[in-house]
C-alpha cells in the first residue's frame, strides 16, 4: 500500500526544502529509512481488529476484565509526530471473553495509522463492542504528544487522557475501573 519510492522522493524535496544536501553521507540512506518507518508505522491500514477478535471461549461469568497498562506509539495527523502512552480496556463479557493478548492487537491496529487520540479511543471501544457484544466496554487512553511537547507550546510531560464508554457501564463501575488503573 505504501509507495516507498514516493516517500523517498518527497523526504529528498524536504531535505532540500530545509537546506540540507541530500546527498551528504549522513542523509544520504535517510529518504530510504524514513520510507521503511512509514510503512511500519501505518501498517495498520492493512490489519482489520475483527479478525484479532474473532476467536473466543465461552464464558458464562459476568465479571469485570481489565487489561492496563497496554503500551503503544502512534503518529499524530496533524503534524505527522509521534504520541505514545497506555491504553486500558475493560469489558464486562456477556458469554464470551478473547485472550488477552488480542486487546493487545486492537491498540496496534489502530495506533499503526495517522491518528487523533479521541478517534484510536473510539475506534477500539467501537471493534470491541461491535465483535465481542459485551455487556458494556470501557477504554481509557493516555498519552503523551511529541507535536505538544517537542515543539509548539513545548509542555514536556504533559498529557492526554481520552475514555470511551459502551454499552451497560455504570458510573460506579467506571469509577471502580479508574480506581484500578490510577
Amino acid at each position: 500500500m505504501v509507495d516507498k519510492e514516493r516517500i523517498e522522493r518527497a523526504v529528498a524535496e524536504i531535505l532540500q526544502a530545509i537546506g540540507e544536501d541530500p546527498n551528504r553521507e549522513g542523509l544520504r540512506d535517510t529518504p530510504a529509512r524514513v520510507a521503511r518507518m512509514y510503512e511500519e508505522i501505518t501498517s495498520g491500514y492493512l490489519d482489520d481488529a475483527s479478525k484479532h477478535l474473532a476467536k473466543t471461549f465461552a464464558e458464562q461469568g459476568g465479571e469485570l476484565v481489565l487489561e492496563k497498562d497496554i503500551s503503544f506509539s502512534s503518529t499524530c495527523e496533524h503534524h505527522l509526530m509521534p504520541f505514545f502512552g497506555k491504553v486500558h480496556i475493560a469489558y464486562i463479557p456477556n458469554g464470551k471473553v478473547v485472550g488477552l493478548s488480542k486487546l493487545a492487537r486492537v491498540v496496534e491496529v489502530y495506533a499503526r495509522r495517522l491518528q487523533l487520540q479521541e478517534r484510536m479511543n473510539a475506534e477500539i471501544a467501537d471493534a470491541i463492542d461491535k465483535e465481542l457484544s459485551p455487556k458494556g466496554v470501557f477504554v481509557v487512553i493516555e498519552a503523551e504528544h511529541t507535536c505538544m511537547t517537542a515543539r509548539g507550546i513545548k509542555k514536556v510531560g504533559s498529557k492526554t487522557v481520552t475514555m470511551a464508554k459502551r454499552g451497560e457501564f455504570s458510573e460506579e463501575l467506571k469509577n471502580q475501573v479508574l480506581a484500578l488503573i490510577f
